[in-house]
């Protein structure tokens, strides 16, 4: 028994040493902690499907259980329940589970008007983002910050994980000159931040504008590891818009989305976009060949066929829909190697090698998505494969250096 003291002991720091911690989003940390800034206060709320706390619940359904006073909710592209696909326009509406005013924000507006403000004093901020430049989510986050500094409101950011980690940072940083609806902010594609952490950065780099000050909190989450992925964090995807239904899609999006500027279907219309793309004048055992030819690092494709449906809420329809697409299917064999920005502009490129007379590119859009200016003679010389030139290297570099300002996470 006299060594009973001693073996509790050991026990004791074993746990202190490798603990379970489960996540928690800057959302269930804000109820613990931080409840208090909203406390008589009237409150908008930016959210869509996936602003559940770690335990599944809304965060809209979490605040009237709290007794606060939400007076209006905003919506950011593909709407508050995510039932519109991507690009598609929508008005204000009420919101059929809570009766609560919802004001478009991928509409004719993007940015919350004076008028919408009114009747609020706080603007909470909790969207998923997918860890890359052109998701549009970071684009509402910017107008939304914009609005609340001109109206004088406070803004509070609820943190949520990226996805795909928040350590990998891969393509090239955007052009200004080519800032658009799919990017705005001189980032790379794959970014490696979390939406809090882009947050700090617009305020901290005064992307707002010299003049506007801002009343910003955000709400950092608690125990995350930024070197893993959502899949990893033993808490259920919610799909943040309708065509990233799996992790393993977020994880192949930020380079198959280039596809978009192109008539060579992304995989919409199935339950594996972004993993699988196609058309039906391609021939997929040449296209593997080549592809395969480049040994890129971490992934192998292989032959897929898919007919891609049409959205059967909102009719809306994808390309080839109905359509027996000939394609490829990307199997990410290691993620820790996989380069998904690599692999979607060498897609591209091989595309354009054995398809010239088929393959449709609208240049001016693939250069918004890349960040840099895509023209005809950069594919026919391969140029596109190769980003890291001296000038895009310096871009990266000055990157990186903002990015450690802005940093709430550790990072390894």
């Amino acid at each position: 028994m006299k060594y009973l003291p001693i073996f509790l002991i050991l026990i004791n720091f074993s746990f202190s040493q490798n603990p379970y911690q489960k996540i928690k989003f800057g959302s269930d940390v804000f109820f613990e902690k931080y409840f208090y800034l909203i406390q008589d206060k009237k409150v908008g709320i930016i959210c869509n499907q996936a602003s559940v706390l770690s335990n599944g619940v809304h965060l809209v359904d979490s605040l009237l259980k709290r007794g606060a006073c939400i007076s209006a909710l905003f919506s950011p592209e593909h709407g508050i329940r995510g039932e519109y696909q991507a690009g598609v326009k929508f008005l204000n509406e009420i919101d059929s589970l809570t009766g609560l005013k919802v004001y478009s924000l991928y509409g004719k507006t993007k940015k919350p008007t004076r008028q919408m403000l009114e009747d609020i004093d706080v603007l909470i901020f909790d969207l998923q983002d997918v860890g890359s430049r052109f998701y549009t989510y970071t684009i509402t986050l910017y107008y939304a910050m914009q609005a609340a500094a001109e109206n004088d409101k406070i803004f509070i950011v609820l943190d949520r994980p990226n996805p795909i980690n928040g350590i990998d940072i891969e393509g090239p940083v955007l052009n200004p000159k080519l800032k658009s609806n799919v990017g705005i902010f001189p980032i790379p594609v794959r970014h490696g931040l979390t939406i809090g952490e882009i947050a700090k950065m617009i305020v901290g780099e005064n992307w707002l504008g010299k003049n506007l000050k801002l009343s910003m909190k955000v709400i950092p989450m608690e125990n995350w590891d930024r070197k893993k992925y959502f899949d990893e964090l033993d808490i259920s995807w919610i799909p943040p818009s309708p065509n990233l239904k799996s992790v393993s899609s977020t994880v192949t999006y930020p380079g198959v989305c280039f596809l978009e500027a192109t008539n060579v279907s992304e995989g919409r219309g199935t339950d594996l976009a972004f993993q699988i793309f196609g058309a039906p004048w391609i021939n997929s055992e040449l296209l593997i060949q080549e592809l395969n030819k480049l040994n890129l690092t971490g992934v192998q494709f292989k032959k897929y066929e898919f007919i891609p449906a049409s959205d059967k809420k909102t009719k809306y329809e994808f390309k080839y829909v109905n359509e027996k697409c000939f394609g490829v299917y990307i199997d990410v064999t290691d993620r820790k190697y996989f380069k998904p920005v690599q692999t979607g502009l060498s897609i591209i490129y091989v595309l354009s090698i054995l398809y010239p007379d088929f393959l449709v590119i609208d240049y001016n859009f693939l250069s918004k998505l890349v960040g840099l200016r895509i023209e005809p003679e950069t594919l026919k010389t391969g140029r596109i494969l190769n980003s890291q030139s001296k000038s895009e290297l310096i871009k990266l570099e000055n990157y990186l250096k903002i990015r450690k300002k802005h940093i709430i996470y550790k990072d390894f």
